[in-house]
């Protein structure tokens, strides 16, 4: 398919494992704040939502010093991550994916949150009525129900992950072989002679992952609502 050398290959492996595990780690949050915004009223929703929403206008060099500033070798969850677990993410992968899922949380939150205003309550009261629990009712009627929007968001958040740059390069840095996601590594051999191959069989690539995403999820949703869809 592409003849590419050792060093982009391990970008492009690099920035699918952070794309699939900021998805991932980032979904539960994702679909509790989603559930949040969408079903419940309260004094300090427009901040939350602001707060949520936020990383889409905030320039990404912005967002990656203040995930410095707090997940920092001398910031304060950071030192408490290293001193009680031993744990570093400051200029590692890991703090590659938690930029990722920082910057694709609001997409993944604002794709949900649209699907679960559009499940009618009246659906989720007869289960209710019926003698269905909270529980029960979320899982049978509500989560179902929603599921297209969750894979949209899911898809978006990945497809935002894998093209991030600013806030990861800022945060993690640039270091081949750990942090060097693939549009970093774009980057860094534009910046070098000769650097125009490696970075167009590299883009034309991160193009090619995207749209498979995005088709991908199309078909996902379609058999998923045509599952679901009340009878």
């Amino acid at each position: 398919m592409f003849d590419l050398s050792p060093a982009e290959w391990e970008a492009v492996r690099l920035s699918l494992k952070v794309g699939l595990w900021s998805t991932l780690l980032s979904l539960p949050p994702g679909f509790f704040l989603a559930y949040v915004l969408a079903r419940f009223q309260f004094p300090l929703k427009s901040l939350l939502s602001g707060l949520i929403y936020l990383p889409l206008v905030l320039p990404p060099v912005v967002t990656g010093f203040i995930l410095l500033l707090l997940f920092g070798t001398r910031g304060p969850i950071g030192q408490f991550l290293e001193q009680v677990f031993g744990i570093v993410i400051a200029f590692r992968w890991t703090g590659a994916a938690l930029a990722a899922a920082v910057m694709g949380l609001p997409l993944m939150v604002r794709a949900m949150r649209l699907s679960i205003e559009a499940v009618d309550t009246r659906f989720e009261l007869a289960a209710r009525t019926l003698g269905a629990g909270w529980w029960r009712t979320f899982f049978t009627v509500t989560l179902p129900l929603s599921l297209p929007g969750v894979i949209a968001g899911a898809v978006l958040s990945f497809a935002k992950s894998f093209g991030e740059f600013g806030a990861t390069i800022t945060f993690v840095s640039n270091i081949p072989g750990e942090t060097q996601t693939l549009p970093i590594a774009i980057y860094s051999f534009l910046q070098s002679p000769g650097g125009e191959g490696p970075a167009i069989r590299l883009a034309i690539l991160s193009i090619v992952v995207s749209m498979v995403a995005i088709i991908g999820s199309e078909w996902l949703e379609r058999r998923v609502v045509t599952r679901v869809r009340p009878t």
